[in-house]
């Protein structure tokens, strides 16, 4: 159950949008920052916001064990959040596209408050 998502700000403040379009995109979009509230999810994505990386290299990064890689990127995958290219005996995992990439390297700079002057 794969699909492909588009996230820009645009969607989410366009003018012309009623404020129940607004509430039904949010209810589409829950489930996507459900998948990203678990650390180890968000830890794989923003790892994979930097370059495409096999699981062997997630594995590596993460400290985690290779089957629990494995279980953290399958609902990534389900949420077309994450992508898999086989490639011989390995899986290469990407982000879904720079239009999700982008925002998240910018949410992950949030966590360094002296850098945003305070804010966040």
């Amino acid at each position: 159950m794969s699909r492909t998502i588009e996230l820009t700000l645009t969607d989410v403040t366009a003018a012309d949008r009623s404020d129940e379009a607004v509430i039904a995109h949010a209810k589409d979009l829950a489930p996507q920052f459900k998948a990203l509230s678990d650390e180890n999810r968000l830890a794989i994505v923003l790892l994979l916001s930097e370059r495409p990386r096999t699981v062997r290299e997630l594995t590596d990064a993460t400290g985690l064990a290779q089957t629990l890689v494995s279980h953290h990127l399958a609902p990534l995958r389900d949420l077309g959040l994450v992508t898999v290219t086989p490639k011989g005996r390995s899986n290469i995992y990407a982000l879904c596209c720079d239009a999700f990439a982008a925002p998240l390297r910018a949410l992950a700079g949030l966590s360094n408050p002296a850098e945003h002057n305070g804010c966040c």
